[in-house]
């Protein structure tokens, strides 16, 4: 039995709408485009608390486009996370050997576990999972962006990104439904939730071509450049 979300209520439009600080009419219009996880039950719209949680999360770090306001604006001059600041060339496996989604969440997690970027290997793939049976983390076009459901800062013992790469590709329940090739796997602490990071990576790796560049990259360190490039033309240096 895989592990369960933090809260499996079942909401209403007009609940949701309460939470969300939405009229009904923007709820529906917004299920109904695919843009909010709901299902239809009869001609009723009904919206799992849990999955709308880790939606809005999602919102906020930048996986998904912007949709609803933060709770609170964080200022213009916050600054990203630098590739170099979180990322290193042994926090990548370049030939991942896993075939299914909860192998591929073991092997990264075990990369983390070795580095001592997190404190209990056991904790971070349970959280990993527990974010997935909540709400697939691929996003399709061949990548996928994990991360746990809360911040667990005393966990975490530095910002830090993990990439896994598959050529054979994993079903990951990605969204288009297509095998999923790149594994991004952040390790965030509280601190470090206003930092848009995921939105970074999401708009590096928004297009094929830039996922087909790191798949095709010869070894961990033409990777890294691919990735790094991607970076700089992003911030325009």
């Amino acid at each position: 039995m895989g592990v369960t979300g933090p809260d499996d209520r079942l909401l209403t439009v007009k609940q949701l709408a309460d939470y969300l600080s939405l009229n009904e009419r923007t709820v529906l219009r917004l299920v109904t485009e695919g843009a909010l996880p709901g299902v239809k039950v009869g001609n009723q719209w009904r919206f799992r608390k849990a999955m709308i949680d880790t939606w809005l999360d999602d919102q906020m770090l930048g996986v998904t486009p912007r949709l609803v306001n933060e709770p609170s604006a964080e200022p213009a001059t916050r600054q990203m996370l630098e590739l170099a600041s979180c990322f290193s060339l042994d926090q990548m496996v370049p030939s991942m050997k896993a075939t299914t989604k909860n192998e591929a969440i073991e092997e990264l997690a075990s990369v983390a576990g070795d580095l001592g970027l997190v404190r209990d290997k056991t904790w971070f793939v349970g959280a990993l999972i527990e974010r997935e049976n909540i709400m697939p983390s691929a996003t399709g076009n061949g990548i996928a962006f994990l991360h746990t459901v809360r911040r667990t800062p005393a966990q975490v013992t530095r910002p830090f990104m993990i990439l896994g790469r598959s050529v054979q590709g994993v079903d990951f329940d990605a969204l288009d439904g297509n095998p999923t090739h790149l594994f991004f796997v952040l390790g965030l602490k509280l601190v470090e939730l206003h930092l848009p990071w995921l939105a970074k990576l999401a708009t590096m790796f928004s297009s094929r071509d830039a996922v087909d560049q790191v798949l095709s990259a010869p070894d961990p360190q033409a990777i890294y450049n691919v990735i790094a490039e991607s970076e700089r033309r992003l911030s325009g240096k």
